[in-house]
């Protein structure tokens, strides 16, 4: 387990940790959370005994291995494959030595060692999970040279995952992954052997690849059970509880100051009034919870134009005499909501430099209304900010005319107040760069945003923020992203580009989510058929008394996965007691550890009962 005890620690002066303590009992995955600064990835640095503690300790199993991306793979001619493999540092040694060992029982030791270890299959397993991340069997051969830093940071993710650290601590993972291979680390995740630790903004990640929340707040550290969305609604509640508390305190307060200022000068009350002065003293002061400052984006909202604002009629584009998309046959409205799906290098980007005339068609006709306004926004904007100016220098050149009062408003209507609006672009934060560069992308009020992966660094605040703008915007918006909550919020069209195509997808994004994640090997692509030839056959009428049955098999399904998630619940708390974890009660956690083990898996067949129980009646129902 991961012990964190009374830890403390600062940084110019500036305390991110003041005493907190937390548990993480071996193999859960876990997600740390906080707003931007809290102090998150130093605590990975301080876990890793990079920093130096002021106070307090953190204790890891002995021998234990902590693994994390810390910086991008070398652009070496070694090939990705190879660079995956050698992270394995005790097969890579064992690998080179039976090279050159002559002593028979040294050989048969280290033939041993490597049958013990999986060796044989490692090279199937790093394949595969560079293939997860985006990389086809060509591109497993080629050197790391070949590859951009992004994606040099995708092979230094395979290669940590690939070497399986007892402790694995991932910051941000996803910023550097598209949905396809965000979604591929969700499912990895879930099923990783060891305790995982993760730093995320993705609530989708945070909601399928954890079973507990980590919380950073107010330099304290909070571990809740459950996926996000539970720890978002369980704070929620006690944020409520806890301001109602005070309420009802600041009046019992009140109440009892009033009797001592009215009666403190008669001496018949004399007495009285002192007793209250003391319950006064005595009275621990309940404080309401902080609310943080709003997080806000503001967009211009341009005037609306005659539909549709682009249309194209056998179009095709690419680079060169390459082409990269034919024949697109594409109407845009200015209140549309559409989210581009694809696997890398199918084209998605090709798409959006075409519909923002960053790239001109090859074939077809394109028309687009003689006053359209497109905002674009890519990563690459960002790290094109000029880091040696402030945020209010990038408005004035662009808007000199507007003045700086103006301007300021501009930047607060983009959460960056009056301190980031004179600070240096190279002294932000990958968040306040990231409003910087959305900002410039809306200044003239654009009837069409394009938008590639605007999420990246920005927190869970900032993200629900921007959903709440691109619901509210009147504009048409095209979206290119990992974050599956936000295409499910924002997104009402779902276009697919595939095979040098764009077609709208018809299924939703879960059914996208599960058609990526299904390897269609030939015995799922049998029982598919199957179940595709069984839905041609006409249904049979099932009778009321079926229908009643049925329902009766769901709510008994259902009673049990309440039963069952309540014993979940009573063992988290028992588990998240740090007593339990004292060296005189080791034996009784780890028995409550297996307990807690088996009730998991309880839960999931429960669970599995009782959406077979309600497909069921769903069939039932719909033939009755």
């Amino acid at each position: 387990m991961l012990k964190l005890t009374e830890i403390s620690y600062s940084v110019e002066g500036r305390p991110l940790f003041d005493e907190a303590t937390a548990i993480i009992p071996t193999g859960h995955k876990v997600g740390l959370v906080g707003r931007n600064g809290a102090g998150k990835t130093t605590l990975f640095r301080l876990i890793r005994g990079e920093l130096t503690m002021e106070g307090g300790r953190i204790e890891l199993p002995s021998r234990a291995r902590i693994g994390g991306v810390s910086q991008e793979v070398p652009g070496s001619e070694v090939s990705l494959i190879d660079t995956v493999l050698a992270a394995d540092t005790e097969r890579a040694e064992l690998m080179a030595e039976a090279d050159t060992a002559t002593d028979p029982q040294r050989i048969a030791d280290i033939q041993t060692r490597l049958t013990d270890i999986d060796a044989w299959s490692a090279e199937a397993r790093a394949a595969s999970i560079l293939k997860g991340l985006g990389f086809d069997d060509a591109e497993q051969q080629m050197p790391c040279s070949a590859f951009s830093g992004g994606w040099r940071m995708r092979v230094a993710l395979a290669a940590v995952l690939f070497a399986e650290p007892d402790l694995l601590l991932l910051d941000e993972p996803t910023n550097y992954l598209d949905l396809e291979g965000a979604l591929w680390l969700e499912s990895y995740l879930a099923r990783y052997p060891h305790t995982v630790l993760i730093i995320s903004h993705d609530r989708g990640l945070l909601n399928r690849a954890v079973g507990a929340i980590l919380h950073l707040d107010n330099r304290k550290l909070t571990l809740w059970q459950g996926p996000y969305d539970q720890f978002a609604r369980q704070r929620a509640e006690q944020r409520a509880v806890q301001a109602a508390q005070a309420k009802k305190q600041e009046a019992r307060r009140a109440h009892l100051q009033s009797f001592v200022d009215r009666f403190k000068a008669k001496a018949s009350k004399a007495k009285q009034a002192q007793s209250r002065v003391k319950m006064l003293e005595k009275m621990d002061t309940i404080r309401a919870p902080e609310d943080a400052a709003r997080t806000v984006f503001t967009f211009p909202e341009p005037e609306e134009l005659s539909p549709p604002i682009i249309a194209t009629e056998g179009v095709a584009v690419g680079y060169g005499d390459r082409t990269v998309l034919h024949n697109l046959n594409l109407r845009i409205d200015q209140d549309d909501r559409i989210a581009l799906l694809g696997k890398n290098g199918q084209g998605k980007s090709t798409l959006a430099k075409l519909l923002s005339d960053r790239l001109a068609p090859m074939a077809g006709t394109m028309a687009r209304s003689n006053k359209l306004r497109i905002g674009f926004f890519a990563q690459h904007q960002v790290d094109e900010l000029h880091v040696d100016e402030t945020p209010l220098q990038h408005l004035f050149r662009v808007r000199a005319e507007e003045g700086q009062s103006k301007l300021r408003a501009r930047l607060a209507g983009f959460g960056l107040g009056a301190d980031q609006a004179e600070t240096e672009v190279g002294r932000l934060s990958g968040g306040q760069k990231a409003r910087l560069s959305l900002l410039l992308a809306t200044l003239d009020a654009p009837h069409l945003l394009i938008l590639d992966e605007p999420t990246n660094h920005l927190d869970i605040e900032s993200r629900e923020a921007l959903v709440e703008a691109l619901t509210a915007y009147s504009g048409a918006v095209i979206l290119v992203s990992h974050d599956m909550h936000l295409l499910s919020m924002v997104a009402d069209r779902l276009w697919l580009v595939k095979d040098g195509a764009v077609k709208p997808y018809e299924e939703d994004l879960e059914a996208y989510r599960k058609l990526l994640l299904t390897t269609d090997t030939p015995a799922r692509a049998e029982r598919r058929r199957e179940k595709e030839k069984a839905a041609t056959v006409k249904p049979q009428r099932v009778s009321q008394a079926a229908v009643q049955e049925l329902r009766g098999e769901v709510r008994k399904a259902e009673a049990r996965v309440a039963k069952i998630e309540d014993m979940r619940e009573k063992l988290a708390k028992k588990l998240a007691d740090p007593a339990m974890y004292e060296d005189t009660r080791r034996g009784e956690a780890e028995v409550w550890q297996k307990k807690y083990a088996e009730v998991m898996e309880a839960l999931d067949r429960a669970e599995a009962i009782w959406m077979a129980a309600a497909e069921k009646l769903e069939k039932a129902t719909s033939n009755a």
